[in-house]
């Protein structure tokens, strides 16, 4: 005769309270806003209510969000996507050069940078047990690569796809050049990586970046459609489909992730300390 729960959670101890949508939505509420239906949990990336302008509090805040919403035991399906007319709006470059030069903080290259890029990619691929959808609703400067590790990746008719490091004069490794390695193959990936050259929407679907290229206002109808549809599967089911998917990723990440990120730290410390 089994035991009754009280006695059983008496005899395993208290459990950990786990992560509630309330707490972290509002944690979040700067970058992101949740909406979640049926265990359907759309997660809209914004900066104040338009476009999510790329900071280093949002790249700081992505791998804590990863984490939560993995740990939280109600998101049976994730929806990712942005706000507006972009993933991710181009905001001002001499900005984002500003933020990347001295004074800076103790250990802002391991802490900041190179923690936190690490945690983004690591957090979203490990940390989240769950099918994953992105809407990429239009273009972005970068970091589109938990868009393109996401399980199906649908793509507004606008959105474009790019990897700006070496652009910018750093060495890409922190995760995007990783997505486009493996789906595009070396030698294209290799070309896009040099020159900065973005992908459309189009031809992102043909090389098989993306799953569906759609109009903007079908776009979010869309992932609701499919994400409805797998949240309807035995929960085991769809979990594990998850896994199975995923699995390429988690390898991937195994061999070469640390590899990439820490060539681009290095390079980022080099300059400056060797000039």
């Amino acid at each position: 005769m089994s035991p009754h729960p009280e006695q059983w959670q008496a005899r395993a101890g208290r459990f950990v309270e786990p992560p509630h949508l309330d707490h972290y939505a509002e944690r979040y509420a700067d970058y992101f806003a949740f909406t979640r239906r049926d265990g359907i949990l759309e997660m809209r990336m914004h900066t104040g209510g338009d476009a999510v302008r790329y900071s280093l509090g949002l790249h700081n805040a992505w791998g804590q969000a990863w984490r939560e919403i993995g740990a939280d035991p109600e998101n049976e399906v994730l929806i990712i996507t942005g706000t507006g007319d972009h993933w991710i709006h181009p905001g001002d470059p001499a900005g984002l050069a500003d933020m990347m030069r001295p004074p800076r903080p103790e250990h802002f290259t391991h802490g900041v940078i190179y923690h936190d890029a690490a945690k983004l990619v690591e957090n979203f691929v490990f940390g989240i047990d769950i099918p994953t959808i992105a809407a990429v609703n239009g273009p972005s400067p970068g970091h589109t690569e938990f868009a393109l590790l996401s399980d199906i990746t649908l793509a507004a008719e606008t959105a474009t796809f790019l990897d700006p490091h070496l652009l910018a004069g750093t060495a890409p490794g922190d995760g995007l050049q990783l997505t486009l390695q493996e789906l595009l193959g070396t030698k294209r990936a290799a070309y896009h990586l040099y020159t900065g050259e973005p992908i459309d929407a189009r031809t992102a679907e043909e090389v098989g970046l993306v799953n569906e290229v759609l109009t903007a206002d079908r776009l979010l109808p869309r992932a609701w459609e499919i994400a409805t549809s797998i949240r309807s599967r035995p929960r085991a089911a769809r979990r594990l489909t998850h896994a199975i998917v995923s699995r390429p990723w988690k390898r991937r990440l195994v061999q070469d992730f640390g590899y990439g990120l820490a060539h681009e730290m290095f390079g980022i410390s080099a300059d400056r300390v060797f000039g």
